[in-house]
């Protein structure tokens, strides 16, 4: 499949309230030991990886992301069939991925991120 889903987002007020839950609840092994308190959840066998943390605004969200080649063409795919542009391509950090943000004709928020070559 071109483009697939890569990583997921689980973010709300409390981070690591929501770091303890899925690890508890699932048994996901979540590493929040980094300045932004982002708990990276390395992909099970069959599956992807993602994070769960605190979001900046406090408000709850979830998020997946695609991967793609181009995230300026691909956010211009999203607008000419009906999605607005959230945020533009941006770095995350020095050396981490970058990503872009849309809402889809049905509101709901959904991520870009760059393929790395391999």
């Amino acid at each position: 499949m071109p483009n697939p889903v890569v990583h997921f987002e689980i973010m709300g007020g409390e981070g690591a309230a929501l770091v303890d839950f899925y690890a508890g609840t699932f048994g996901w092994e979540i590493d929040a030991a980094n300045p932004m308190n982002y708990g990276l959840v390395p992909a099970a066998e069959g599956g992807i990886g993602g994070g769960v943390g605190p979001a900046m605004d406090g408000k709850p969200f979830v998020t997946v992301y695609i991967q793609v080649d181009d995230l300026a063409k691909a956010l211009e795919a999203v607008e000419a069939g009906g999605g607005t542009t959230l945020m533009p391509p941006t770095e995350v950090m020095p050396g981490g991925p970058n990503i872009a943000l849309f809402n889809d004709p049905a509101g709901n928020r959904v991520g870009l991120v760059l393929a790395r070559p391999s």
